[in-house]
């Protein structure tokens, strides 16, 4: 038993020492804001790693209350989107067309690739966390559909 309790804290150790320099965001202490006017109202956006607004590698997460929409649009750079909760749905085509989205729930995984157009929707509280190489942009297809052009 002493042994094996040795080596739990050996390892706890050298975990803790491997994260010394790195990133650790327990959940309680994800800082969620706002999201940015390119989206509806309604969302939150929690930066967890580097800068979605400049070059390099970005994570962040997006968290959409019940009945979110987001209509057709892309990305200039390959977007890539895991489920952690609620149910989230996606699809591709140049309108937001519920007969042609498919639902992912927590686990869930979708990368759509740059200039591809797509658009999604919640039917629960959804959380998803986005990861790509920046900068991160939205283009609406219908100029119209961009909520921070009528903001």
């Amino acid at each position: 038993m002493l042994k094996m309790s040795l080596s739990v804290c050996a390892f706890l150790a050298v975990t803790a020492a491997a994260f010394a320099d790195g990133i650790l965001i327990p959940t309680d202490q994800v800082q969620w804001g706002p999201a940015p006017p390119v989206f509806p109202k309604g969302a939150q956006l929690a930066v967890m790693s580097g800068n979605p607004s400049s070059d390099g590698l970005y994570v962040v997460r997006l968290k959409m209350p019940s009945g979110y929409r987001i209509a057709a649009h892309h990305h200039p750079t390959a977007e890539n989107v895991t489920v952690l909760s609620g149910n989230f749905h996606l699809g591709m085509g140049d309108k937001l067309d519920p007969a042609a989205g498919q639902e992912l729930t927590a686990g869930g995984y979708a990368e759509a690739p740059a200039g591809m157009n797509h658009f999604a929707w919640t039917t629960s509280e959804t959380v998803v966390q986005v990861h790509g190489q920046g900068p991160f942009a939205i283009t609406y297809v219908n100029p119209a559909d961009d909520p921070s052009k009528s903001q």
